[in-house]
């Protein structure tokens, strides 16, 4: 009955799915801290800059932002991301492009939930640091963000996951991830609807359902006491 799945390469459209997610969520990660520490600073234009970032990115439809990246930046002002001479150059063009756009969008998320984190250490650590020398970058990195980081472990699993789910609109610019060899097996397989979407529901669930299980319990190991 499910003898049509080993016509397909099931685990290597998954892995292009694991791949992406984690290094957009390394590359959201880094640029998500960088943003908080914009919004929170006592530079005008760099809060100004943050807030402004943050606001539209995350309104925009992230479809909008993968195909920007794709029709925006290499077809329209022809920058590229890989070797034009390799033989996979399209492929792994597209695959880098798809993970700049995840990046662009997951990091305004990772952003707010930082921020909200920032928002729950205690005003009087931060004036003590000042009071010490220490200036605002090091008050930042040194003090706030280690206790702002275990304060929003479990909003950043729900926003890890949600990249995981996310990453099916890479097909758009034709990524080869779990959705787009989905569409190609509905297209071969129309009588077997139910079973490919049981087959690609229960590959997301395989992938998020540990990841959200594990971070919860680390964020409850790591939780700040107060």
């Amino acid at each position: 009955m499910v003898d049509f799945l080993s016509r397909y390469d099931l685990l290597g459209a998954f892995w292009v799915t694991v791949r992406l997610t984690v290094f957009s969520a390394i590359g959201s990660l880094v640029w998500g801290t960088v943003l908080a520490g914009m919004r929170v600073s006592p530079v005008p234009v760099m809060r100004a800059f943050g807030t402004a970032y943050v606001n539209l990115v995350r309104n925009t439809p992230l479809t909008l932002i993968i195909l920007g990246t794709s029709l925006g930046l290499y077809s329209t002002l022809g920058l590229a991301l890989a070797d034009e001479t390799s033989g996979t150059f399209l492929k792994d063009n597209n695959f880098r492009l798809a993970v700049l756009g995840f990046v662009a969008y997951t990091s305004t998320f990772v952003c707010e939930s930082l921020r909200s984190g920032i928002n729950t250490v205690p005003v009087g650590q931060a004036e003590a640091a000042r009071a010490l020398g220490l200036r605002f970058s090091q008050t930042l990195w040194i003090v706030v963000l280690p206790q702002a980081f275990r304060a929003v472990i479990a909003p950043l699993a729900s926003v890890l996951i949600a990249l995981t789910k996310n990453t099916t609109v890479a097909s758009a610019i034709g990524v080869a991830e779990a959705s787009l060899l989905m569409s190609e097996m509905i297209e071969n397989e129309a009588d077997k609807l139910f079973l490919i979407f049981l087959a690609i529901a229960a590959g997301f669930v395989v992938l998020t359902l540990p990841t959200g299980l594990f971070l919860g319990w680390v964020a409850k190991k790591v939780a700040v006491k107060r």
